[in-house]
């Protein structure tokens, strides 16, 4: 069960990391990059106090963990701006395109849990995660240059069968990459990346489909009744004022830092949607959090209130912003 819960894991993280489109990121606006880096930062210093003073973490852990819940779900958000027609407003670019650049947030925070779990052959780590890299900017970055994909277009031929067996074969070799060094996480969301880029165009979104079919249709929830198995809800029943007031803390950083930053663009009721947009999570969080808690470097209080929280933005969170978007129609 442990092994099918790990896989779910690396199959999440490998999705997330095929939707990071580099070249999508290059085009977003100098506003969105900064509203970005803002929003996450503020949203960061507020959670990270806040559990330096109600657990007892040290510093630098305390931030990791806030750095982590401070990312967002864009992918929750795109059926309501869909449904709504706002895809192609001002305050729905903004907010998928936050999504967007907040995956370098994303990737940062995995880094960094990585680092802190480190591995006992330093020398091996460094190899490891160097080579990681090494392939993902040969594949997302120099790919036009060393025209890769044409090679990868023999895959698809006659079918798509091939192609996925590849995407399959990738997946697992930067896995046992990143074995060596403690790093396999990060080595499932790097091995999206580089695949996003190398995969044609017109087979995109047709191996996107099976890799995501097979994921959410079994990895991922394995994983998830995994996280909800380990969660002690005593600890959340007992102590209701510490998830309160994680949930509070992380709110208020984005609903802050999206007003601060935010009022000039789209104006109050505006900058309020965006904030409110901004609190929805997905898996990225307590993919990390797990990873700590696995590690030992997280207790079972902390890891059950980020959880909790998690969970509670989740559902209210679509609720609440469906509600305003029909309600004052920004």
């Amino acid at each position: 069960m442990k092994l099918l819960a790990d896989l779910g894991m690396f199959f999440l993280l490998f999705i997330i990391g095929f939707e990071i489109d580099i070249r999508e990121m290059r085009k977003k606006g100098p506003f969105i990059f900064r509203a970005s880096f803002f929003i996450v930062a503020v949203s960061t210093v507020l959670g990270a106090a806040t559990i330096y003073w109600l657990f007892g973490y040290d510093p630098v852990l305390s931030f990791l963990v806030a750095l982590s819940f401070a990312t967002v779900g864009e992918a929750i958000l795109v059926p309501i701006l869909d449904e709504f027609r706002l895809m192609r407003t001002r305050l729905g670019q903004a907010l998928i395109g936050i999504g967007v650049i907040d995956d370098i947030v994303e990737i940062a925070s995995l880094m960094f849990a990585v680092v802190l779990i480190g591995s006992g052959d330093i020398a091996a780590a460094v190899v490891s995660v160097s080579v990681l890299f090494f392939l993902t900017l040969l594949f997302s970055v120099f790919e036009e240059p060393l025209r890769l994909r044409r090679y990868v277009r023999k895959f698809a031929v006659p079918g798509i069968e091939s192609l996925f067996l590849f995407v399959v074969f990738v997946f697992f070799l930067f896995l046992g990459i990143g074995g060596f060094s403690d790093s396999s996480s990060l080595a499932a969301l790097l091995a999206g990346v580089a695949l996003r880029a190398l995969i044609p165009e017109k087979r995109l979104r047709i191996v996107e489909s099976e890799v995501r079919t097979m994921c959410y249709g079994f990895f991922a929830p394995l994983f998830f009744f995994w996280v909800g198995s380990t969660i002690d809800f005593g600890y959340i029943v007992s102590y209701p004022l510490a998830v309160a007031l994680v949930v509070a803390a992380s709110a208020a950083g984005k609903l802050l830092g999206s007003y601060i930053i935010g009022r000039s663009e789209f104006g109050t009721r505006g900058s309020l949607m965006l904030g409110t947009g901004l609190c929805a999570r997905f898996s990225i969080s307590i993919v990390i959090i797990k990873i700590l808690f696995d590690a030992g470097l997280i207790h079972q209080d902390l890891y059950s209130v980020i959880v909790a929280s998690t969970v509670i933005f989740t559902i209210s969170i679509p609720l609440i912003f469906s509600r305003m978007v029909a309600k004052w129609k920004v």
